[in-house]
Parts: structure tokens; C-alpha cells; sequence
């Protein structure tokens, strides 16, 4: 159990009835009038849903502990995705429910955050951004490359992604892993 004063950005709650909620965002509100009140963000852990919630200023609230493991993903076994942690090496299976678009940008070999809550996995964090070669696209017409325009690329994850004119089948790229968006080259 913690108060509302002790809230930090990423916590995990157990609010209405045992859902885990993360901290996003809060705020201490002191008015002239009243009470002093939290302003927070909330992130439903499972959903994504995220909710506008305010507390009285000191009011308990039931914290949650979340582990969140360094881990590598190994390969798929049918539609799970396997996972090792990289401390104990002990393999966990994933639903791709919980992968969730992180699978868009899974290589096998590549590092992780899992959470897990009560031996339940959560969510995967991944990099804010990855690095993945582009399996196919079209090639540039000679004089599109100034235009700035995008064509769709296939990466070798499978996932399609938009990238400029001048990137060419075979290219290694950054992509942002919360958007999707092709971020530039990588220089080897």
C-alpha cells in the first residue's frame, strides 16, 4: 500500500476491483479552496486504455508489483513467441495477444523488456527504436528522389512500413518502435 503522495511515473496501481493501471503522468494540485488533490494519467497495463483519474491528496491506493525482466526473444512455437531471460535463462512463452505489435519488430536474438506481473507476462517493451533490413521494395524513378514522397517497404520482420523514395531492397534502416515511422539509415 503507498498514498497518492507517493506516486512516480511508471508505478503500477490495483484499482477498481484488481486492475493494474501505470502511472503515465501526475500532478500535485494545491488550490487556494479545499483540499489538496493528484491529478494523474493512467495507462490500463492490459488494454492501453488510458484515463484521466483524480485522488484525494493522501488517499491509500494498492501499488502492484510488476518485474520487469531483461529477456531475449528465441523463436515462435506455433503462434507463441518464446522468450529467455538473459539473467537465469529459464524460457517463457508468450500469447501474441501480449506481444501485441512488438511483433512487428522482433528478430530472433533480439533484447527486451517483459513485464510480469504474478508469473503472468504483461507487456514487452521494446528499443524506442530497431534496427531491420529492408526485404523488399520498389526501386526510386530517377527524379522522385527530391520530392520527399514515401513507397511501402517490406521489412525482413515481415511488417510493412513507409520509407523515402532513395531507400533501396536490401538497405539496413531505423524504425521507431512506437509509431512505426522510419527514423534513416544505418551506416556499417
Amino acid at each position: 500500500m503507498a498514498t497518492t503522495n507517493d506516486l512516480k511515473n511508471g508505478m503500477v496501481l490495483k484499482l477498481d476491483g484488481g486492475q493494474l493501471w501505470s502511472v503515465v503522468e501526475f500532478q500535485h494540485v494545491k488550490p487556494g479552496k479545499g483540499g489538496a488533490f493528484v491529478r494523474t494519467k493512467l495507462k490500463n497495463v492490459l488494454s492501453g486504455k488510458v484515463v484521466d483519474k483524480t485522488f484525494n491528496a493522501g488517499t491509500k491506493v494498492e501499488t502492484a508489483t510488476v518485474d520487469k525482466r531483461g529477456m531475449q526473444f528465441s523463436y515462435k512455437d506455433g503462434s507463441d513467441f518464446v522468450f529467455m531471460d538473459t539473467q537465469t535463462f529459464d524460457q517463457m512463452q508468450i500469447t501474441p495477444e501480449v506481444v501485441g505489435d512488438a511483433a512487428n519488430y522482433l528478430l530472433e536474438g533480439q533484447e527486451c523488456t517483459v513485464a510480469v506481473y504474478e508469473g503472468n507476462p504483461l507487456y514487452i517493451e521494446l528499443p524506442a527504436a530497431v534496427e531491420l533490413v529492408i526485404e523488399y521494395t520498389e526501386p526510386g524513378v530517377q527524379g522522385d528522389r527530391s520530392t520527399g514522397g514515401t513507397k511501402p517497404a517490406k521489412l525482413e520482420t515481415g511488417y510493412e512500413i513507409g520509407v523515402p523514395l532513395f531507400i533501396t531492397t536490401g538497405e539496413k534502416i531505423k524504425v521507431d518502435t512506437r509509431s512505426g515511422e522510419y527514423l534513416g539509415r544505418v551506416n556499417n
